[in-house]
């Protein structure tokens, strides 16, 4: 079968044609080896047809993975499982703010800071080398959403606006020089076109190129707990609600699964799962 002629239905119900080398790049991103990815692309090519959805392709490659290693499927299930952090915006938020904390910034979540006009909540503040950065999180439950053109020009006024106040204050200590954009989805190419224009930093799924959210995250292995294949959704919830957000915070915090009475095999199978994440 010639696989480029074959047309899947991306979630935002857009069409496009399937890809190989897209499915064999996001396998080989999990730490695979060329035997499971090519056995995986192999299968999922043979139940190709057209009209095939992102999602149905995405189940299958999921199911075959976490039948070889737990940890590979939850690898593999790091966009769905940012999803999963929702339904409000803030364990992303606290989810940002522990990606930037391990790359070497002094964080703060949800704060309210005075504005030359007005005062604004904003997201994560993030300190380093006598800088900081003002971050807005755009958290979408759905993955069809971007962030339009009017996402950036309204964060831009709101950095602006805390700007003045912010370096015109001595007390605060260090200059205020960078407004960023975080989302979970992507955004569209007039928002890039304005946010690059005005020097707002955008970072998205996949934006910067190399550098984007799911590079960061698999680069310095801070996955998010919603990746576990062996956690419940209750179980998920109820350590999201205690703040622990990222996999490498119930290494060091096990006892929160004594709380939730899980046994101790499964336990001992999820400390595995999560201690081989934060490894890779």
């Amino acid at each position: 079968m010639n696989t480029n002629t074959i047309d899947i239905i991306k979630s935002s119900g857009e069409k496009a044609k399937f890809s190989l080398d897209k499915l064999r790049g996001s396998l080989k991103r999990t730490g695979a080896d060329n035997q499971t990815v090519n056995q995986i692309v192999d299968t999922v090519r043979d139940e190709l047809y057209q009209g095939i959805s992102t999602k149905e392709i995405y189940n299958r490659a999921f199911a075959m993975l976490k039948k070889k290693k737990s940890y590979l499927a939850s690898k593999y299930k790091l966009k769905k499982a940012i999803y999963e952090l929702g339904p409000t915006g803030f364990p992303f938020e606290r989810f940002v703010s522990a990606i930037l904390k391990f790359s070497g910034y002094e964080t703060e979540v949800g704060k309210i800071l005075q504005g030359q006009c007005v005062t604004h909540e904003i997201d994560v503040i993030a300190h380093k080398n006598n800088e900081t950065t003002i971050i807005e999180c755009k958290f979408h439950n759905d993955q069809g959403l971007n962030c339009n053109v009017k996402i950036p020009l309204y964060i831009n006024s709101r950095y602006n606006d805390v700007k003045s106040h912010w370096n015109s204050n001595p007390k605060n200590g260090t200059k205020l020089t960078n407004g960023w954009v975080v989302t979970n989805t992507r955004f569209t190419e007039d928002a890039l076109q304005y946010g690059n224009c005005v020097n707002l930093y955008l970072l998205s799924w996949n934006y910067p190129k190399d550098n984007g959210l799911k590079d960061r995250i698999d680069r310095l292995g801070l996955y998010p707990i919603t990746v576990s294949t062996l956690l419940t959704n209750r179980e998920k919830q109820f350590l999201l609600s205690r703040d622990i957000v990222l996999c490498r915070e119930l290494v060091g915090d096990a006892f929160y699964l004594d709380h939730l009475g899980v046994s101790e095999t499964r336990k001992e199978r999820i400390m595995k799962e999560i201690k081989m994440l934060c490894q890779n």
